[in-house]
């Protein structure tokens, strides 16, 4: 039957814009998965692999892969760099490093440039993935001390704390925001962490492999990592480490005010989406 005057009036038009994004999105992932293959033909990670996503951090990012370790406990190390576009080079400083490195075409986001590395590191060989920044505010030294709740089978996923450990930068604000979001996020996922949001973080592949299909968040994803894994029973404990500032030049996440309110809807958006899905499930 054809539709009424009335009808057309009701009718929602088609969310075109969504899907051409999302097409889009595919289409620049699928670029870099294809770069990447033909790049490494043979690639073939060590058990444990080191995983960051950088945009724009050339002027960082060589020290941190200089103190990469490449062995912890017996695990051989594998270093994989996810550039998530940009502009400055930062993918020639990581080829030069003798590093696996994957370039996105453009700039999609730290969530979405993590994701296609745990897709990555699954696919080619990985037990183990630690992510850490790429603007020098983790240690990777650190790193034995991130997986050995992990190669001790006490934990499936680690995540690092500065206010266990030691913080070395001087912005009240965010430390009172790291205190805040552990809080909201604890009530939320009912854990005991005292840093939500710190970026160093260790896992089993399969927690992984698990979780991955479930993320959504382009960017802020630590707090949708930990709710997610936490509502689908892995254990997760937390590490004391250093936390530098940031080697140079200013965060990509936006100021205080602005980071804030983003992560805090994060915990929220995701909060949401897990309880749907429980009710769901019932």
């Amino acid at each position: 039957m054809a539709p009424t005057q009335r009808h057309r009036w009701l009718t929602l038009p088609d969310s075109m814009a969504a899907k051409r994004s999302a097409r889009l999105i595919d289409y620049v992932l699928e670029r870099a998965r294809t770069d990447f293959a033909d790049r490494y033909p043979h690639a073939h990670f060590g058990p444990v692999v080191a995983l960051m996503a950088a945009y724009d951090e050339a002027d960082n990012i060589g020290d941190v892969l200089k103190d990469m370790p490449t062995m912890v406990a017996d695990l051989e190390v594998s270093t994989l760099v996810v550039v998530d576009g940009g502009s400055d080079g930062t993918a020639d400083v990581a080829h030069d490093a003798g590093v696996f490195v994957c370039v996105l075409p453009v700039n999609l986001g730290q969530g979405a440039a993590l994701r296609l590395g745990y897709e990555l590191a699954a696919a080619h060989g990985a037990r183990y993935v630690v992510t850490l920044d790429a603007d020098g505010q983790n240690d990777p030294a650190e790193m034995p001390t991130m997986l050995e709740p992990l190669l001790d089978d006490t934990a499936d996923f680690v995540i690092a704390s500065r206010r266990l450990g030691t913080d070395q930068t001087t912005d009240r604000f965010r430390r009172a925001g790291v205190r805040l979001y552990a809080w909201a996020l604890n009530a939320i996922a009912k854990q005991q962490l005292t840093d939500s949001s710190n970026g160093y973080r260790a896992f089993r592949v399969e927690v992984l492999n698990d979780i991955a299909p479930h993320l959504v968040q382009d960017q802020y994803q630590t707090a949708e990592v930990v709710i997610t894994a936490s509502s689908r029973g892995w254990r997760i404990t937390q590490q004391p480490t250093l936390w530098h500032p940031r080697a140079s030049g200013a965060s990509k996440k936006g100021g205080n005010l602005v980071f804030g309110l983003s992560y805090g809807k994060v915990i929220l958006a995701t909060w949401a989406r897990v309880a749907l899905g429980n009710r769901t499930r019932r």
